[in-house]
């Protein structure tokens, strides 16, 4: 995977190479660039191997991420040559093309499965760009030199398939697996934040980083409508390049003294624990795995009916309203529903089990097992067994 970073991606990495661990497979987990706050997390049994080390001595990758990523396909051929596992489970889009390159040119029996973790024909700084085709272009090139492929939803899959050309049915759609012991401490860890202590006006509470994507303009909308009908306060987490815009915009609608930029904080679940709401208000997304964490502990959510996965999580609105993207007025009186009426929270809590840990490692291990045993196109002999990594 890219980095160590606390985006959702590497978070459901770690969390299923600790699950596959628990089951008795050696793992190693490969970090083009091993920093990020999720280094702890990596648990025992599991090696850590860094490939920035190798890239600092190919100079035409210095630069991007995205080059970056790209670039490590040598250094990784060279580890699966070396290492010979029986699987190697990657994502991340440019971390993804570079892992279907790297299995493409080792030579050795390692399979190789791609989790797709966007959908290919959107990016949230890409959209509508020469690169947003590049990105696809590229896709279409390497993904099919995969031995398997898992998208976190069935969306993402729809999307993949379309870009790619790999026949849909080849692509199986496992929904991230979110809710594990961890995340329920994380919700019961102090917060220090005066809006959330009992007895004040309700929050309502927003998650992400503050790119175009996730729409918080919307969110900030529809919030002033609340605002004009009752005490009520929103509070943000995340940070990003709209941030000043936002700020702007909060003024403009009169609702700043109410509307808090909390930046990135270590444990969003237990700020979701004591909010009223959660309100996921993106244009598009590949899953929503912040509306799982909302749900597990037991948060009235409401979401964009976004593609793709906010539908699929919530089971077409059973366990929260869904919204048209871009609808401030439909988004501003699902909200003020909620804080009226707010649905069982145990309920909700019930849910989330649907994207338990143990349920996700399952699958995941049946995919990349299928990939192991296929007998067709053999790549060499040989190999070291029981293996994952990722």
């Amino acid at each position: 995977m890219p980095d160590l970073e606390g985006g959702g991606a590497q978070r459901s990495m770690l969390d299923l190479a600790r699950g596959f661990a628990a089951r008795g497979h050696r793992v190693d987990v490969l970090a083009i660039q091993p920093r990020g706050e999720l280094r702890e997390r990596l648990g025992p049994g599991i090696r850590l191997v860094p490939l920035e080390s190798w890239l600092t001595r190919l100079p035409l990758v210095a630069g991007s991420k995205r080059r970056r990523a790209l670039g490590a396909a040598l250094p990784l051929a060279a580890w699966m040559r070396r290492e010979r596992p029986d699987v190697l489970l990657a994502t991340s889009h440019s971390t993804n093309v570079a892992a279907a390159v790297a299995g493409r040119i080792a030579r050795v029996p390692t399979r190789v499965v791609l989790r797709i973790d966007s959908q290919l024909s959107r990016s949230p700084t890409l959209a509508g760009t020469r690169k947003q085709r590049r990105r696809e272009r590229r896709a279409r090139r390497t993904f099919p030199w995969a031995d398997g492929w898992i998208a976190i939803s069935e969306g993402v899959a729809d999307d993949a398939a379309r870009v790619t050309g790999i026949a849909r049915r080849k692509i199986v759609a496992i929904h991230n697996p979110v809710v594990t012991p961890e995340l329920l401490r994380r919700a019961a860890a102090p917060v220090r934040e005066p809006w959330l202590d009992p007895g004040g006006p309700p929050v309502v509470l927003g998650v992400g980083r503050l790119v175009p994507q996730k729409d918080f303009a919307t969110l900030l909308r529809a919030f002033a409508r609340v605002r004009a009908q009752r005490p009520v306060r929103l509070l943000l987490l995340g940070d990003g390049p709209e941030r000043p815009a936002l700020e702007k915009l909060a003024g403009e609608l009169g609702i700043a003294a109410d509307v808090r930029f909390a930046g990135r904080v270590a444990d969003a679940p237990a700020y979701m624990a004591r909010a009223a709401v959660f309100a996921l208000s993106s244009a598009w997304e590949g899953f929503g795995r912040v509306l799982v964490e909302a749900l597990a502990v037991g948060c009235p959510v409401v979401s964009t009916d976004c593609p793709s996965g906010p539908r699929e999580i919530l089971e077409s609105g059973a366990f929260g309203p869904l919204v048209p993207v871009g609808d401030a007025v439909a988004l501003g009186a699902a909200i003020a529903s909620l804080i009226e009426r707010p649905p069982d929270r145990p309920l909700l809590a019930k849910r989330a089990q649907a994207f338990s840990l143990e349920h996700g490692v399952q699958r995941y291990l049946e995919v990349l097992e299928q990939a192991r045993s296929a007998r067709s196109e053999p790549k060499a002999s040989g190999g070291r067994s029981p293996s994952a990594s990722s």
